[in-house]
Formats: structure tokens, sequence, C-alpha cells
């Protein structure tokens, strides 16, 4: 069967991807949170380092750009109100941690706070700036790792089924946000046994 195919604009044509909420400080020591769905990893271990992307006028991309620090937190799907709301100010105008009743935990290596709420927090501190077309491009080392205890099984491994993730799609001329289904395969599931 033919696949009739037609051009469309490729606006963010990469999906899904996560909706993370990110943390950042001011040299006064005021705490932002700025929702990105622009978030992906760079390099996987020694160092392991993460991207964002982050458009220059935002008021984030101004405080990571002065400090050299963020915090990456995975917010669950219950957290879906706070994490959209967060992406509709700016932290020039409202202090999110106290609009949204989120909790500001402090950090053992940077010093943006964690959100307790998020069950993954990722600290990061900044190893460059890259300017890629309409957004900036920062690359964080994570020099810290938490993951909420309860979600962790007898041998020390995450749950995920427990995390309640969700995923942001805003892609051609759809958007919003999306549950994710159940797991499909292990990864290489392909690959057959040795006999």
């Amino acid at each position: 069967m033919a696949h009739k195919k037609v051009l469309l604009d490729p606006y963010r044509p990469i999906y899904p991807t996560p909706a993370a909420l990110i943390t950042s400080i001011s040299p006064q020591g005021r705490p932002n949170i700025i929702t990105l769905g622009e978030v992906y990893n760079l390099s996987l271990r020694r160092p392991t380092i993460v991207g964002l992307s982050i458009a220059k006028p935002r008021y984030s991309h101004q405080l990571i750009s002065q400090t050299g620090e963020f915090v990456v937190n995975m917010p669950t799907a219950s957290l879906l109100d706070k994490v959209d709301a967060c992406g509709s100010v700016s932290g020039r105008d409202v202090d999110k941690f106290a609009a949204l009743g989120l909790t500001p935990l402090p950090a053992q290596k940077v010093a943006p706070p964690l959100i307790a709420e998020c069950p993954i927090n990722l600290e990061c501190k900044l190893l460059g700036i890259e300017e890629i077309g309409d957004h900036d491009m920062f690359k964080g080392e994570v020099v810290a790792a938490h993951v909420d205890e309860d979600l962790l099984d007898e041998e020390g491994r995450i749950q995920v089924e427990r995390l309640e993730i969700f995923c942001f799609i805003h892609s051609f001329d759809f958007g919003g946000y999306w549950a994710l289904g159940p797991k499909l395969a292990d990864m290489r599931f392909t690959r057959k046994p040795k006999v």
C-alpha cells in the first residue's frame, strides 16, 4: 500500500519530550522555576551531561547564564496543573514556589533548590552555552541525582510504573500533555538468545 505524504511546517518536529521543571536562582538568592519541553541527554555516563534549550528572552536564561547552575526536576502527572502554570507566567513577576505551593529543598552541590514534590531531581553545573537558532543550548553536568526513596524496589532500582510519567507534545499543529501507556517490551528484546 502506497503512503501519500504531505509537506508540513516542521515546528518542534521531534516528539514526545519530557515536561520538566527547571529550577534556577538569582545572584541574590531568589529561586525560579521554568517548564521546559526541551530537556535531553547529551552524555550518558562519565560524565553525565544533560541539555536544555531556552529562548534568550526567558528569565531562566538570564539566571542560569549568571549563576552557572540549575536543577532538572521530573514531575508526575499529579503535578500537571503546576507544570502548566510554571510555563504560563514569568518568574520576573511571580514567586512560583509560593504561588503554586511547591516546596523548595536545599540541593547538595548547587544553589538552586530541588522541588520536593518531583520524584527525581538532577543537580547540574553549567558547562557551556551554545547559540542554536531561536534557542540557546545549555549543557550541564549532573553532579548529584536524587530519587524519592519510596520509588525504589528491594534492589534499589526505580519502579518506573510508579513515576506517573507524562510527556509534552507541541509539534506541527497538535499539542498538549499526554499520558504514557504500558511498557511494550524490554530493550534488545529482538536479540536471539545464545544456544
